[in-house]
């Protein structure tokens, strides 16, 4: 678990490729310029899938950690 703070929580649990990634390119412009966006996501393509989307949509890929219930959190530093 992290103490991480994020601007953007987005809880994708339960959700299946692609599904998390059109959550998080739908809303990642909730968060300010150089805000911090979690998704919090079970399907285990989201591992690959987020920063491959980071590369291919210029934002920066910050890492992963885990939400409180041990959920994988995938960290993303919105650039534009």
């Amino acid at each position: 678990m992290s103490d991480t703070q994020v601007d953007l929580e987005l809880d994708c649990r339960g959700m299946l490729c692609p599904a998390p990634i059109i959550e998080l390119a739908r809303r990642v412009h909730e968060a300010p310029v150089g805000g911090l966006v979690a998704v919090v996501a079970d399907d285990v393509a989201a591992r690959y899938d987020v920063p491959a989307w980071c590369r291919m949509k210029d934002h920066d890929y910050v890492g992963e950690d885990a939400a409180p219930d041990g959920t994988p959190r995938y960290l993303v530093r919105r650039l534009d």
